[in-house]
C-alpha cells in the first residue's frame, strides 16, 4: 500500500504501475496496465479485472484516510461496464462518498488513456481494522 514499496502479488497480477494519489484526501487514483494476457476474444479486457482495479481504488481510499488502520470489506459491489477496456493504461479513481464509524459507501470509475469512461461502480463496506504483526 506504501507508494514507495514494491507491489505485492495482488497488485502485479491486477498490473499496478503507480499510484497517483493514494488517498488520504478520501480520493484515490491509481494506473494499472492492462495486458493481452487479462483478455477474452476480441481483445477486452474480462470484467473481473474492471471489477478488481475500481475496487482497489476504493479500498485505497479508505486504507490511506484512516491511516492505514482500517480495511474495507466488501458488501456488495455494484460495477456498470460502458465501454470495452482495451490492453493499455487504465485509469481507476475511488473515492468515499459517505463514511459511518463501521460502514463506508464507496464510489469509483475507470478510465482509459484519453480520459473516456470506460466503468462506474459503487460499493458498501464494512470497516474492519487492520492487524498489525
Amino acid at each position: 500500500m506504501n507508494k514507495h514499496a514494491a507491489p505485492d502479488a495482488l497488485d502485479q497480477s491486477l498490473g499496478l504501475e503507480r499510484v497517483v494519489d493514494p488517498g488520504g484526501s478520501g480520493r484515490s487514483i491509481i494506473h494499472y496496465r492492462a495486458t493481452a494476457a487479462m483478455c477474452h476474444s476480441g481483445g477486452v479486457v474480462q470484467g473481473g479485472f474492471v471489477t478488481g482495479w475500481i475496487d482497489a481504488a476504493m479500498a485505497y481510499a479508505v486504507i490511506a484516510q484512516s491511516q492505514q488502520s482500517q480495511s474495507p470489506l466488501s458488501l456488495e459491489i455494484k460495477v456498470s461496464f460502458l465501454k470495452a477496456a482495451s490492453p493499455g493504461l487504465v485509469i481507476a479513481e475511488g473515492w468515499i462518498a459517505k463514511r459511518g464509524r463501521s460502514i463506508a459507501f464507496l464510489e469509483g470509475r475507470l478510465l482509459d488513456e484519453n480520459g473516456e469512461l470506460l466503468a462506474t461502480a459503487s460499493s458498501t463496506a464494512k470497516l474492519i481494522a487492520i492487524r498489525r504483526e
